[in-house]
């Protein structure tokens, strides 16, 4: 499918955070999608996601959050919460100068939706929520993402060495996926560690209790047999948030690779939204989350 794609940056708090535009800004200004990545991830993994939304007559922004993808990388941990993160996505919405737009991501993505949520709750028309980390999920993060900041401090070495066998893999010879984890493996001592330290000791998502409050509509995605996103964290915020909706995934990979089923959710959920609008054919293909 063919989509006008634009990359663009911005300044926030002194860092340069580069974004993807997908679809056509006069069609379509006021039914804006911003799609947020995982931790470590690029923005290019919403790519084909944002493809097909972006045919269906949406405007859809994939960011790359501080310290990810081809955004600045700050050494200094101060500089990462998912408080910080979402904070720069309403500066986004600044720079663009939109007043409302839907908010969605995966995993840290999701958490940092949430965030812009609590922060400015009438920047957010909608959410799309895949795999948010909450409760169940805290003991297996610690596991998988705490020594990667004693990699990036103790081991500098060892993380630049990775960074350059990944970098050297040319991104077109390998299959799209492929290359999203390519990038994900190609980090920045440094930063990397400042980031994950960042995050971990912040807080994970707005609580609870705040979260029974937020009224808007909000499309969750959670998948089984995957301890990092336990599909209990996504069953659990559906169930807090007082209209959602709670879609089972069959893997986690199934929005990946049989994107179809999960894609027309979340398109009947955004038309939902945006009942008035001209929708222009989908049209074939695959894509990704």
């Amino acid at each position: 499918m063919l989509v006008s794609e634009q990359v663009s940056e911005f300044f926030f708090e002194g860092a340069r955070l580069e974004y993807t535009e997908f679809g056509s800004r006069a069609a379509s200004r006021d039914r804006l999608i911003i799609l947020l990545h995982s931790q470590l991830m690029p923005r290019t993994m919403h790519a084909s996601l944002a493809r097909r939304l972006a045919a269906a007559g949406y405007r859809v922004i994939t960011l790359d959050l501080l310290g990810h993808g081809r955004s600045d990388r700050p050494t200094d941990a101060k500089r990462y919460s998912m408080t910080a993160f979402a904070h720069q996505v309403v500066g986004l919405l600044d720079h663009l100068e939109v007043d409302q737009a839907v908010i969605g991501g995966t995993s840290l993505g999701a958490n940092v939706s949430l965030e812009v949520a609590f922060i400015d709750p009438t920047r957010v028309r909608g959410m799309i929520l895949e795999m948010p980390v909450l409760d169940n999920a805290v003991e297996a993060g610690i596991i998988v993402f705490a020594p990667l900041i004693f990699f990036g401090r103790v081991t500098p070495w060892a993380v630049s060495l990775l960074r350059s066998a990944a970098n050297a893999v040319p991104r077109s010879v390998v299959p799209f996926w492929t290359g999203i984890w390519l990038d994900t493996l190609a980090q920045e001592p440094a930063a990397m560690a400042a980031t994950v330290h960042g995050i971990f000791f912040g807080r994970i998502a707005p609580s609870s209790r705040f979260r029974k409050t937020l009224q808007h509509p909000a499309v969750v995605i959670g998948h089984p047999h995957d301890p990092i996103h336990p599909a209990a964290d996504a069953a659990m915020l559906a169930e807090e948030l007082p209209n959602a909706e709670f879609v089972a995934a069959e893997s986690i990979v199934e929005w990946r690779a049989r994107p179809d089923r999960i894609t027309d959710v979340v398109l009947e959920f955004l038309d939902g939204l945006w009942p008035a609008r001209q929708r222009r054919s989908a049209g074939g293909g695959t894509m990704g989350a």
